[in-house]
């Protein structure tokens, strides 16, 4: 991530990366015990994380657009596709299989929001007021109501086509 000129980072990047930590530290605490998953700490992560996707989908990705005078963001449709694999991994009840993946995902694909040159980075680009006006939208932005887990034949097949879009292997027996 590149700093602003004063060495910071900017407020729409520090409010983000802060919920990525958030997020991990959830993640972390839901598979504290090897044997178990944590279903408190590990609802609180996924209605986190589909919270943060519903962010970046309706909040920050359009503002990217508009940003650069509506031309198309390159990592836009990888960034997508990511948030679709991921919210499709926290449909079934969670196993050490798919939080596995969930983190694997979530480690490349932070790279690309938080790296150099990253979504992030290019919604700190506008100065003053505009960033503050996004930075506040981001920080309005509404719970997301969760179903309950379901691990029918349909949403694993969901699993399946959405890991495979997005690139990423899918392995039924491990899940």
């Amino acid at each position: 991530m590149k700093p602003r000129e004063d060495g910071k980072a900017g407020p729409v990047t520090d409010y983000l990366m802060g919920d990525h930590r958030r997020l991990e530290k959830l993640l972390q605490s839901a598979v504290a015990h090897a044997d178990q998953v944590d279903q408190g700490a590990y609802s609180q992560f996924r209605a986190g994380l589909l919270r943060h996707i519903g962010m970046e989908e309706k909040i920050l990705l359009p503002a990217v657009q508009r940003l650069r005078s509506e031309e198309p963001l390159l990592i836009a449709s990888k960034l997508r596709l990511d948030h679709g694999a991921l919210a499709t991994l926290l449909m079934p009840t969670p196993t050490a299989a798919i939080v596995a993946r969930i983190r694997w995902i979530l480690k490349e694909h932070n790279i690309f929001e938080e790296g150099p040159g990253g979504l992030y980075e290019i919604c700190d680009e506008p100065a003053g007021s505009e960033a503050a006006q996004l930075l506040a939208k981001l920080q309005a932005a509404p719970e997301v109501t969760v179903l309950p887990h379901s691990d029918s034949p349909a949403v694993m097949n969901a699993v399946q086509r959405a890991l495979e879009r997005a690139g990423y292997d899918f392995r039924e027996d491990e899940m």
